[in-house]
């Protein structure tokens, strides 16, 4: 497994972008995937997870009602949709994919993508 996550950029506050995590090597549509973040001087966050279908999907507090995220299985790619970004969204944000075909913000995934920086501008 081998993750890439793009679509990060600079974005003024009420802005939206897409993040992509795709995996190149092999196939994770058994797998749950997830994105985390991480800010300057603060601990990595759970963002977002989606089970191997995309039937079950979980959000933090913080994002909820502004990000959503969905699966295209056939493309291996994982989708991060962010509306109205806020200057505290600013991060790297990475996706992860679990052994699991379920994820939760309790349990940690095996791979990691990159990281894609976000920046939110007030």
């Amino acid at each position: 497994v081998q993750l890439q996550a793009s679509g990060g950029g600079l974005v003024q506050a009420g802005g939206s972008l897409r993040l992509s995590c795709v995996n190149s090597r092999r196939t994770t549509s058994n797998n749950a995937v997830g994105w985390f973040r991480q800010a300057p001087g603060k601990e990595r966050e759970f963002v977002a997870t989606i089970s191997w279908n995309g039937g079950i999907t979980t959000y933090a507090d913080s994002v909820k009602g502004r990000f959503t995220i969905s699966r295209d299985n056939a493309k291996n790619t994982v989708y991060l949709q962010m509306n109205s970004l806020k200057p505290e969204d600013t991060a790297v944000y990475y996706c992860g994919a679990w052994l699991s075909s379920y994820g939760n913000s309790a349990t940690t995934p095996r791979y990691w993508g990159q990281g894609t920086q976000v920046t939110v501008s007030s």
